[in-house]
């Protein structure tokens, strides 16, 4: 199953808006999940690193659009994979 998150053109400026709150609420993910992991160092750090990643990724697309300027082609989707048996129990709910 595929869920298209964003596609079309966009201004590189649009484009950077989009991405951003999107990187944005998956680091916001992963510190309220660091915050729920307590004393578990292990989580938290491969969490930390995750975000430190994902924060590395934003500014590189940032430099990327400032070369780039103009008009931005964005195919975003969520590909969900699992048996076909549950994934076809799931949809029946």
């Amino acid at each position: 199953m595929i869920i298209t998150v964003a596609k079309g053109t966009f201004s590189s400026k649009d484009a950077e808006e989009l991405i951003t709150k999107m990187i944005h609420v998956k680091i916001v993910y992963h510190e309220n999940r660091i915050k729920a992991a307590g004393n578990n160092a292990e989580e938290s750090k491969m969490r930390e690193k995750r975000i430190i990643q994902l924060q590395k990724e934003l500014f590189e697309l940032r430099r990327y659009l400032q070369h780039n300027p103009g008009e931005i082609n964005l195919d975003a989707g969520i590909e969900l994979s699992g048996s076909e048996t549950q994934m076809n129990n799931s949809l029946l709910k």
